[in-house]
């Protein structure tokens, strides 16, 4: 068994890095997005597809971020994370993919809503009612309260820095918003693959 301390990377990423980083991830969503798909395509007919699409990708993206934010979430919360300046980065990342499924989904909730006897919404009310009132309406709550998780995350680590290393209630703070926020995103992710199974909008 080895005795020696293990070592902390207690680096905290830069304030240009936090800037680049939101730029990336929105730049990269606007211009997927205009690239992709026409315009009126977007407004049209179709858009539910689109906005299905988006909605999926982004959290894709978001439950693999998670995913590595929960392992480094558990990291902080035992005192043995070494990547400190990643975890800052992480946040903001996770917060930037929370925002856009969320806006991804607020947009295709228009179509699941729409009122035409061949919407989601409708279709359910009819022969299932009870998957539109538990599994999408909770699931849409639901999957709210992942971003002002995120967002408080990251504030503290970028407010408080290093300070979150040393002092117990910020470092057990951010490991329990990282957990929670996890613990919204796997329920959102599974009853919407859930409720696309049954039909899609």
């Amino acid at each position: 068994m080895s005795t020696m301390p293990e070592i902390h990377d207690m680096r905290e990423a830069s304030t240009r890095s936090l800037v680049a980083v939101a730029a990336i991830l929105v730049a990269s969503a606007l211009g997927f997005t205009l690239l992709t798909a026409p315009f009126l395509t977007l407004l049209g007919a179709g858009a539910g597809a689109v906005a299905a699409a988006f909605h999926g990708v982004a959290a894709f993206l978001y439950l693999f971020v998670g995913t590595i934010g929960l392992y480094l979430g558990w990291r902080l919360l035992t005192g043995h994370i070494r990547a400190f300046a990643d975890l800052q980065l992480l946040s903001v990342v996770g917060a930037s993919l929370s925002f856009l499924a969320i806006v991804f989904g607020n947009w295709l909730y228009i179509f699941y809503r729409a009122k035409t006897p061949d919407s989601p919404r409708s279709f359910f009310i009819k022969n299932m009612p009870e998957i539109h009132r538990i599994f999408f309406e909770f699931k849409e709550f639901a999957a709210l309260f992942t971003l002002p998780l995120m967002v408080c995350a990251a504030f503290l680590l970028w407010r408080y820095g290093g300070q979150v290393l040393v002092r117990p209630w910020l470092r057990y703070t951010v490991a329990i918003l990282f957990g929670l926020a996890f613990f919204y995103l796997v329920v959102a992710f599974g009853l919407g693959a859930a409720v696309t199974k049954l039909k899609a909008a």
